[in-house]
């Protein structure tokens, strides 16, 4: 689904072939946590999934969750982490434009790591200290965004916030959603597999009273007596969409995150009934040049031979300044004592070559006469002080380059192959009330998960776990709120 579906109206449904108090399209994260908590209420619920099975781009996810404030992981490992850093922090780095919608996640983020567990998620009291993309042992808590990075370092505490899904290896989003949903088969939730919701239908007062879907060839209409929940995905693999709001990631050897049906289809359908989206430009790309953490001491230049981010930066926040260079072209350069090949593998980051000399290392990548020279000299002059006044690097990853032999990594968004995830998405409000263009709340209708623009609004901001906390979370508010929803 591309194009925005017409709104039906209910005065020609002729027939309601199923009903239920909450009809809930999609059944990820956000899905599952939001069926949990309407049918928690008393509710009957209804969830309509095209795949044949529930866990969308959850269950591939790396199972990251970002919580802070003090959760039991934090606090075995001496980390005295507050609610209010927490909503500093992500004010501060993601650009977050609704100020009430993060100071309700932060407050409850110690809460809804609990109520996870309770669900059978499960997370390890254990810490992975070391620089990563993500733990691939079953370790617990990390650190996963920008928090020591200037100037957000000096707006809060810095903390690791990243709680990632007991499980070794890539899987932990399986195990995650293995859990949810064995949980929602024992509160008798019942889906309806690969069905596929086509429109909307909204009464005379505009008010969205169920759905059209299509299974096994039938079109048929599903009444929702309190409200519809869209918890789809978001648009990755919708190559028209990509190209309409975020093309610069339809360029070069990029590679899409998620299922078949990450298409966009909820926010369309949202859209249909007048909804407002934002972000919708917002993404968040990756293609890592650590760990091993040693390749965070090197630097990143553009085409020119300039710096442009600080290199110890997560590695969306990189990827987001890699794409705003002259080509996309960024190369990073080590020195003898620190060189090493990137552990990512996927990325594919090609090692160019090695020279004895910078001006040969600058020759050889084609840069200005005399750029790069400048640049490392201005670098190695500082940081034999332990500052970087240009980009304000931490000190603990500042070390002058000067041992050749020199080699330079080609991190190119044209040749290294960065993985992605959209961001944008529909307007909500913090209990998921989808919101109209022209600001008032669309009755009836409800959003959360990966087809609602929540906190981060693109890679500069992004932290690991930023989708599946908010999306889990705000699912569950969603699934309240429709619950609670009286026509």
């Amino acid at each position: 689904m591309s194009a925005i579906p017409e709104l039906a109206r209910a005065a020609d449904v002729t027939e309601w072939a199923r009903s239920a108090d909450v009809v809930i399209v999609g059944y990820g994260i956000a899905g599952a946590c939001a069926a949990l908590e309407a049918q928690g209420t008393g509710a009957e619920v209804l969830v309509l999934e095209r795949a044949s099975g529930g866990g969308g781009a959850s269950a591939l996810s790396t199972g990251i969750f970002y919580l802070g404030g003090g959760t039991p992981v934090q606090k075995a490992f001496g980390y005295d982490d507050k609610a209010e850093d927490m909503f500093k922090f992500l004010m501060a780095s993601t650009g977050a434009r609704d100020p009430v919608l993060v100071r309700e996640f932060c407050d409850n983020a110690v809460a809804h790591f609990g109520w996870l567990e309770a669900q059978g998620v499960p997370f390890e009291r254990t810490y992975h200290k070391e620089k990563v993309v993500r733990p691939t042992t079953s370790e617990c808590l990390c650190s996963t965004g920008n928090e020591k990075l200037w100037p957000y370092s000096e707006i809060a505490e810095p903390m690791p916030r990243g709680h990632k899904v007991a499980c070794a290896g890539d899987g932990a989003g399986a195990v995650m959603m293995q859990a949810l949903l064995a949980r929602c088969d024992e509160a008798g939730i019942v889906p309806l597999c690969d069905t596929n919701v086509t429109a909307l239908v909204a009464d005379a007062d505009g008010r969205i009273v169920g759905v059209l879907a299509r299974r096994l060839g039938e079109t048929f209409a599903v009444k929702a007596r309190r409200g519809v929940i869209v918890a789809c995905g978001g648009f990755t693999m919708n190559n028209e969409m990509l190209l309409e709001y975020a093309p610069q990631v339809t360029k070069g050897p990029v590679r899409p995150l998620g299922t078949p049906y990450n298409d966009g289809a909820g926010i369309r359908l949202g859209q249909s009934a007048g909804a407002a989206t934002q972000a919708m430009d917002g993404v968040i790309a990756t293609a890592s040049f650590y760990p091993p953490g040693q390749l965070v001491k090197g630097i990143l230049v553009n085409a020119r031979g300039a710096r442009f981010v600080a290199e110890d930066s997560y590695h969306g926040r990189t990827a987001d300044f890699v794409m705003e260079q002259p080509g996309g072209k960024a190369y990073l350069i080590v020195d003898s004592e620190i060189f090493a090949y990137p552990e990512m593998t996927a990325a594919k980051h090609r090692l160019v070559d090695g020279w004895e000399t910078v001006a040969e290392m600058e020759a050889g990548l084609k840069l200005p006469e005399g750029s790069l020279q400048a640049t490392l000299a201005a670098y190695n002059r500082h940081a034999e002080t332990g500052s970087d006044p240009l980009f304000f690097k931490h000190k603990d990853w500042l070390k002058p380059l000067t041992a050749g032999p020199f080699a330079a990594f080609d991190v190119s968004f044209d040749s290294s192959v960065y993985a992605f995830l959209t961001l944008g998405g529909l307007k909500a409000t913090v209990r998921g009330e989808v919101l109209h263009e022209d600001g008032h709340v669309i009755p009836g209708l409800f959003a959360a998960g990966a087809c609602v623009s929540s906190i981060p609004l693109d890679g500069k901001g992004y932290a690991s776990g930023l989708s599946l906390a908010p999306g889990s979370y705000f699912g569950r508010l969603a699934g309240r709120a429709a619950a609670g929803a009286t026509q």
